[in-house]
């Protein structure tokens, strides 16, 4: 009679273990939020907040390379910087054009979110602003607005995101950096 529980139970695990494993191949597949003009797919994934439960990660995954990459607040924050560091008029402008995308965004009811203000003539205004740093200005934007989603759906009073690009060109970057980088240590 053990034999036969412990078959069952091995069979059970299997075809859990099965399930799960589809169940993320399928979501990897079909929760492409965004593909960049330079490929890099940017991704959601469901979220592990049970108190909120359209709570999503987000992720990217670069052409001819393995592995997906999270995106945080401090690697966002130091682009802008080094785009800054380029042109310091166009950057605030884009810092600007960001907290206007802030305001207008809404929490999301339904999982995966979309986009609610990118649109691809936005990006032609800072073109320039691709020529240094990491990350295009398309990425930016794109990915800035799915963590404010995020961060509105989760946290509909406060928002890391908008504080950190108000205070951008404003006060001083080690303040701004520390903030972005005690984020994401919590």
């Amino acid at each position: 009679m053990k034999i036969l529980f412990r078959i069952l139970q091995t069979l059970y695990y299997y075809l859990k273990s099965s399930y799960q494993m589809w169940r993320v191949g399928f979501l990897a597949k079909d929760d492409v939020i965004y593909t960049t003009e330079k490929n890099i797919e940017i991704r959601v994934y469901p979220g592990r907040k049970p108190e909120s439960p359209y709570d999503f990660i987000v992720k990217f995954k670069e052409p001819n390379r393995r592995k997906e990459r999270t995106p945080a607040h401090v690697h966002l924050i130091v682009e802008m910087y080094i785009k800054l560091a380029y042109n310091s008029q166009l950057t605030l402008e884009l810092r600007n054009h960001i907290l206007n995308m802030i305001k207008e965004i809404k929490p999301v009811s339904s999982f995966p979110p979309s986009l609610q203000f990118f649109k691809k003539e936005h990006v032609e205004r800072f073109k320039e602003l691709d020529n240094v740093g990491e990350f295009t200005v398309e990425f930016l934007l794109v990915v800035t607005e799915l963590i404010a989603i995020q961060e509105k759906t989760n946290y509909p009073d406060g928002s890391l995101t908008e504080s950190l690009y108000k205070d951008f060109g404003v006060k001083d970057r080690f303040s701004i950096i520390q903030k972005a980088v005690l984020k994401r240590l919590r």
